[in-house]
């Protein structure tokens, strides 16, 4: 029974070498297999790109670009000649009385018809002036709030994507510690009916059994929902399998991918260049109250066709045309305060906005100092892990050859196993930690991907 145990204290290190080995690489092998042909495997840059093309709010930026440039080529049509025509008849079925020398008469025909093509031509609007100098900023406005959506959509898929793998990673760690915990269970058994041990041994790996198998349901639970999250960032068929599958080695190498003496240049910040942006449309805006001084002008021209008739059958036998053209200029000369207040009200909107640049610039800052104080200390966090892991499997090791020798205890094996086990679930946990901190540096400087 005793060579029996051994050569089981054999296998159960080896195994354990071998799921130490796996964990170092990620344990890519279980999610490299080739997904089935209804389910393709994902990367993470799949799913960004899948996200990108189907998510809901991207598609209704994008859609609010298209109506923007609209309304833009709305307005500025209004630079182009308006031609309009106006038609008529009128029935008159009771002529007007007209009197002249005290003598009362008809006046006009029974039947009357008119048709004016008129034209105008805008010379100087301050409307139309500010939506020609504008229209390259809101365009630029309009697609800004897409890209803002799009990086918050890559932050999110990003950070989903990485929880998933880390719930996967979870269970096949509890999976495998199962199975080591069930055949200590069973040898500790087996020895407590030998008469070798009290019930204490069986009774303690049947405690860590029961311990790992809720853990491992825990993850399985948790594995659902963020999987959920994951479709719902993706905006992916809740009802579909998703299949997720990335490079172990590729992963491991972007940890470290982060320089972390780069100072943040708030240029590559999208809320900044939005802020940009409306700063330039707000100095168009006051241009524009200036601009209620300047007159209106305008040309305009109308061509008239006249008919009069008392019988209807002869009424468009003979036209009386007339026409004319102009320039008309429109000033308002007093309107009370109105446009003074207006160019104030622009002028201190303009100032306003200049605190919001100083309070944007401390709250970038403020955001990568987080970020980044975070990606430091869970990238040494995951340093000490991965050393703790080593020693963990190296601890494990040697108690177990001293238990197979009849220097320890079962229960400092049980220990040692369990550390082992703890080490590897903290060594994993830093690892996705570290790559999600990584994605919230580079959005912290604007230099996130997508």
């Amino acid at each position: 029974m005793i060579v029996d145990q051994r050569h089981l204290f054999s296998l159960l290190i080896m195994k354990r070498i071998i799921l130490f080995l796996s964990v170092l690489v990620l344990c890519g092998s279980l999610n490299a297999q080739k997904p089935d042909s209804s389910a393709p495997g994902k990367t993470l840059g799949l799913c960004i790109q899948y996200a990108l093309e189907h998510q809901t709010n991207i598609r209704q930026s994008m859609i609010d670009q298209q109506i923007v440039d609209r309304e833009i080529k709305s307005v500025l049509a209004d630079w182009y000649p308006q031609i309009g025509l106006n038609a008529n008849y009128q029935d008159n079925f009771q002529l007007q009385t007209s009197i002249f020398n005290n003598a009362a008469s008809r006046v006009g025909t029974y039947n009357s018809s008119s048709a004016l093509f008129g034209v105008t031509q805008t010379l100087f609007d301050r409307d139309v002036l500010l939506a020609k100098q504008s229209a390259t900023d809101v365009r630029n406005s309009a697609r800004q709030s897409t890209v803002s959506t799009q990086i918050d959509v890559v932050s999110n898929v990003s950070k989903a994507f990485y929880d998933v793998l880390l719930s996967k990673e979870q269970i096949r760690l509890f999976d495998a510690d199962l199975v080591l915990l069930q055949r200590s269970l069973k040898d500790a058994y087996n020895q407590y009916k030998g008469g070798l041990v009290d019930k204490t041994d069986y009774q303690r790996a049947t405690i860590s059994l029961n311990n790992s198998k809720a853990q491992r349901k825990t993850a399985e639970e948790q594995l659902k929902s963020r999987y959920t999250i994951l479709k719902l960032y993706m905006t992916y068929p809740s009802e579909s399998s998703l299949t997720l599958v990335y490079d172990s080695a590729e992963m491991v190498n972007q940890i470290t991918a982060v320089d972390t003496n780069l100072a943040v240049d708030y240029n590559n910040r999208i809320e900044y260049q939005q802020l940009l942006t409306q700063k330039r449309l707000e100095q168009a805006d006051l241009k524009y109250a200036k601009n209620s001084y300047l007159p209106s002008v305008s040309l305009y021209g109308e061509y008239n066709l006249n008919y009069y008739s008392d019988q209807f059958s002869k009424l468009y036998s003979t036209n009386y045309p007339n026409s004319y053209a102009g320039l008309m200029l429109t000033l308002p000369i007093f309107q009370g305060t109105k446009r003074v207040q207006q160019i104030r009200i622009a002028q201190l909107q303009l100032d306003r906005l200049d605190y919001n640049f100083t309070s944007l610039k401390d709250s970038i800052n403020a955001e990568y100092v987080q970020a980044l104080g975070a990606y430091k200390s869970n990238l040494a966090n995951y340093y000490l892990q991965k050393d703790n892991l080593n020693l963990a499997l190296e601890v494990y090791n040697v108690i177990q050859l001293q238990y197979r020798s009849g220097v320890k205890t079962y229960l400092e094996v049980v220990t040692a196993n369990n550390d082992l086990f703890g080490a590897q679930i903290n060594y994993t946990n830093a690892l996705y930690q570290v790559l999600s901190n990584k994605v919230d540096v580079e959005r912290a400087l604007g230099a996130l991907r997508y």
